[in-house]
């Protein structure tokens, strides 16, 4: 995504006005001290932003040296990628150069501050820190008893940072679409359930340990109950938490229960649920009135590609031959 500018048809302002830029992005995030430092370059502020449920996508661009001090940001976290250049950020008693290669992600309990270098467009997404802190209570089984704290350098050359910021492009995508697959619950849901699930897991933090100890599986009745609970409402927006809180275990226990008696995780069991509820609508569809599309993003199925492959592999044919009565 570098070099191009982000998510254009969710403009919040361009300005060169330090008073105007500071309150405008203060509105978006948190009130804060935003001034230039000297560098050459003039400002010229972009910002473009786009809110799905609790999850936010923007791309902020000053194009001058800047220093920025938020402090604490209390209600919510970050994950800054740069697209170009770099900044230093000090996030409590840590400090990094983040770079396209090593993302910032810093905690709201952890005081911040910022000086981006001229030419350091980058993505930001914004997580409400009430819907992290649920997700990792119901991972855990169990409330917690410290604020969350990542390590605040994020490394975007490993497996899972590129798998999870391919997801967050997905979603930038999406959104710079005016008809995007984005007003569908279920696709919406599913990219911000995986985006936070994948972030807890792969970044160290403060909670690490307690994700390397080993949990329970859920018992073969909890599995059954679960798959029924997915079967009654897959046509609702769920997540592994909304399913382990529907059957009274953790999700990390009912992700070990499914592996360990059907082979699959609870998300990959919904999947297929689903992927039959398509199949259903598309042998009784009228082609002259229903698109594989549309059918697809109804039920979850956000990216067209991984969708069509799961459908062929499972049914035999593409999803449009079924939808021809083929």
């Amino acid at each position: 995504m570098a070099g191009r500018v982000l998510l254009g048809n969710h403009a919040v302002f361009a300005s060169d006005d330090l008073d105007e830029v500071r309150e405008l992005v203060g509105r978006v995030f948190c009130p804060h001290r935003l001034d230039l430092s000297g560098g050459p370059a003039p400002l010229l502020a972009r910002f473009n932003s786009a809110g799905f449920g609790s999850v936010r996508v923007s791309y902020l661009d000053y194009a001058a040296d800047v220093h920025i001090e938020p402090g604490e940001l209390e209600s919510f976290y970050l994950v800054q990628i740069p697209l170009a250049g770099s900044s230093l950020i000090r996030c409590g008693t840590r400090e990094i150069v983040s770079t396209p290669r090593l993302a910032s992600l810093p905690s709201p309990t952890e005081y911040l501050d910022m000086r981006w270098a001229a030419g350091c467009p980058q993505l930001i997404v914004k997580f409400d820190r009430s819907a992290v802190e649920r997700a990792l209570e119901q991972m855990l089984g169990a409330p917690l008893d410290r604020p969350l704290v990542f390590d605040p350098g994020l490394d975007m050359t490993t497996g899972p940072a590129r798998a999870w910021c391919a997801m967050a492009d997905l979603l930038v995508g999406e959104a710079e679409h005016g008809d995007g697959l984005t007003g569908q619950p279920l696709a919406v849901a599913h990219l911000e359930n995986a985006l936070l699930a994948s972030l807890l897991t792969m970044q160290p933090s403060n909670y690490s340990a307690r994700f390397a100890a080993p949990a329970p599986p859920a018992l073969p009745k909890v599995v059954r109950r679960a798959m029924e609970f997915m079967h009654e409402h897959a046509g609702r927006p769920l997540s592994t938490d909304d399913v382990a809180r529907a059957v009274a275990v953790s999700s990390r226990s009912l992700q070990e229960g499914f592996r360990r008696h059907l082979g699959l995780s609870p998300m990959a069991h919904l999947r297929d649920v689903r992927l039959a509820r398509v199949h259903d609508e598309l042998v009784a569809g009228d082609p002259a009135r229903c698109t594989v599309t549309t059918v697809a993003a109804r039920w979850g199925f956000l990216h067209q590609g991984r969708f069509a492959a799961a459908y062929r592999a499972r049914y035999g044919q593409a999803p449009s031959a079924t939808l021809r009565g083929r």
